[in-house]
């Protein structure tokens, strides 16, 4: 019984010199970025290796950044003989990589469309204006309350409902801090602003959606050939229309990232991969569930141990 899932990262995990070592090993690593350099019109190998990280974390820059870095490890997965997942699904932006790597959207256009989200958001919120941080040790409706009281006609809100007691939220930058502050008052473990550009997730993105939904349009979507499960109602859509309304809401609705992981436990899943960045998504399976099996795979000693467990 097929009893693996593979899951995407979001904004946040980018780093400069992320997948250098698998680079050295895996031509298909500068191979899929110089793809995507042609597809954008400038160096994204240059500067995923070199910087600088203010750079990268723009977020016109960093989502394709991570999309390609995702895509990469991917297909390398897939060039190894690293077996088909029963499902997919991706953390925010991750969601992207998932439906590109299921097969129900091309990357040249997924690159292109969140190379455009990302203009789209910075453009709704001035850098600098917004901000996002997690907030660790509190319950999700200490963090909504204590959000509601700390709006004072700013927006600041939940973005991501990431486990018990792990809760990402967005808005004006003052709001954020005066969430961040509330939060430490109330017996939060730990409070860290995400290095993102954006308040991604908030209503603060709804004026994106009029000009995202004409550049969604544009792309041809189609039904998957592996099950994603979507951020904002944590189910899987298989009817393209379906998919194009998930990833609108998705702009201005929190990220079910728990429910995600429930969703995938109900369907028997025992074995989880982070393909792209970081380990992010790792860490926050492996503190919520027991009894599963969860590996960021990123470099060649994870894809190695990865592909040992689960070759076709």
């Amino acid at each position: 019984m097929n009893t693996l899932a593979v899951v995407f990262p979001g904004q946040a995990a980018q780093q400069v010199g992320m997948l250098r070592t698998l680079s050295e090993h895996y031509p298909l690593v500068k191979e899929t970025f110089s793809e995507v350099s042609e597809i954008l019109g400038y160096d994204i190998w240059k500067l995923v290796q070199c910087g600088p990280a203010t750079e990268l974390n723009k977020t016109y820059r960093a989502q394709p950044a991570i999309l390609t870095a995702s895509v990469a490890v991917w297909r390398i997965w897939k060039q190894q003989g690293g077996c088909t997942p029963k499902i997919m699904a991706g953390h925010s932006l991750g969601e992207y990589s998932a439906l590109v790597c299921a097969e129900g959207m091309d990357l040249y256009s997924a690159v292109k469309l969140v190379m455009i989200r990302g203009m789209l958001m910075q453009e709704a919120v001035p850098y600098g204006r917004g901000a996002m941080s997690v907030i660790i040790g509190l319950s999700d409706d200490v963090v909504f309350e204590l959000c509601k009281a700390a709006q004072q006609d700013q927006i600041v809100s939940p973005a991501s409902f990431n486990g018990p007691g792990h809760v990402v939220i967005a808005g004006h930058k003052e709001a954020v801090n005066r969430v961040n502050l509330c939060c430490k008052n109330a017996g939060a473990k730990h409070i860290l602003m995400l290095p993102i550009s954006v308040p991604s997730h908030c209503s603060l993105m709804k004026p994106v959606v009029v000009k995202f939904r004409k550049e969604l349009e544009k792309i041809v979507i189609t039904t998957p050939r592996i099950p994603v499960v979507n951020n904002v109602d944590a189910c899987v859509e298989w009817e393209p229309k379906d998919i194009r309304n998930a990833l609108i809401r998705q702009l201005y609705t929190p990220v079910r990232w728990h429910e995600i992981v429930q969703y995938c436990i109900h369907q028997k899943i025992k074995r989880f991969l982070e393909m792209g960045p970081g380990k992010i998504l790792t860490g926050l399976i492996r503190s919520t569930v027991s009894d599963v099996f969860s590996l960021s795979v990123n470099d060649p000693i994870s894809l190695s141990e990865a592909i040992k467990i689960n070759k076709n």
